[in-house]
């Protein structure tokens, strides 16, 4: 059976659900999903392979308009993966939808659009009725252009195994581009920082704001015993600095317990984690550190 397999990232803007479509895909968490927008940041692959079929997924981060160099990256992530897809999925959360700011993200992108197949993932259908996901499709269909419009609901998994097939039907025909048991090319040392980060999202709320980043200074693999894991949070601020360690380190602690517990779940096997608490003043616009920091996971920042 001749095999078929390609690119495939996910865009949309922020919050539209691209991870949540991504992990129930794949059926495992690889990619962070919180209530705060801008939580994806690099691009992350996620491999789906059944049968004579590999599809490489591309998360990416919500498109906005870049206000520091972090974002100027972010957005660079973006275009890197839409240059290099077979079939580009352009997620919207139907219950937001808005004529101008959809015509807006569309001319974006809309010479890359041109140029590649283009499937609209109507996300959240279960949240809305049917006679509002009927009259968005006919204003797609009847003022862009789209190869195909499919209402989904992520997070229930509706129609998404409909959203698979249509994909498989405009795959070219390729040689697998991974193994058919890898599910990410991404480290394990990558996944760490982002379930540590995942964390500090859902536990700081609104108290720790976007810019966090974490830093895995060490990770041993051991024969016998736990891994060792050592991590450093970043934040550009002293009071950030305080709020995540909280009173006698009780904040942090609490973190460190959280993440470990997550982290060996994800592995599969048990780990020491360490965690300490850094400040590097508006590192998010900083070229050097982000240069040096992102290119360990395989992405570039130029």
């Amino acid at each position: 059976m001749q095999k078929l397999s390609g690119f495939v990232p996910i865009i949309g803007a922020p919050n539209a659900g691209k991870s949540t479509l991504l992990n129930f895909i794949l059926g495992q968490n690889i990619s962070i999903v919180t209530p705060k927008p801008q939580t994806t940041r690099n691009r992350i692959t996620g491999i789906y392979t059944k049968d004579n079929v590999q599809i490489v997924f591309v998360d990416t981060p919500g498109i906005l308009d870049p206000k520091y160099k972090l974002q100027q990256f972010m957005s660079r992530e973006i275009e890197s993966s839409v240059n290099e897809s077979d079939i580009i999925l352009l997620v919207v959360d139907i219950t937001k939808y808005e004529r101008q700011s959809f015509e807006n993200l569309y001319n974006k992108y809309k010479k890359d659009f041109a140029s590649h197949k283009l499937f609209c993932v109507l996300n959240k259908i279960d949240t809305i009725r049917k006679e509002d996901v009927f009259l968005v499709i006919k204003d797609l269909s009847e003022n862009f252009k789209i190869d195909e419009i499919i209402p989904v609901s992520a997070a229930k998994g509706f129609n998404v195994d409909e959203l698979l097939r249509t994909i498989i039907k405009y795959l070219p025909e390729n040689e697998f581009f991974f193994e058919s048991d890898v599910l990410t090319s991404q480290p394990e040392k990558f996944f760490v920082s982002e379930i540590i980060r995942q964390n500090i999202l859902k536990q700081f709320n609104d108290e720790i704001p976007f810019s966090v980043y974490i830093d895995i200074e060490e990770f041993k693999e051991r024969e016998s015993g736990k891994d060792y894991i050592s991590a450093s949070v970043i934040v550009e601020r002293e009071s950030q600095k305080a709020i995540i360690i909280g009173e006698s380190g009780a904040k942090i602690k609490k973190l460190g317990e959280y993440s470990r517990r997550a982290i060996e779940d994800f592995l599969g096997r048990p780990v020491y984690l360490e965690l300490f608490v850094k400040m590097k003043k508006d590192w998010k616009n900083d070229e050097d550190f982000l240069k040096k920091n992102f290119n360990k996971f395989g992405t570039s920042v130029t």
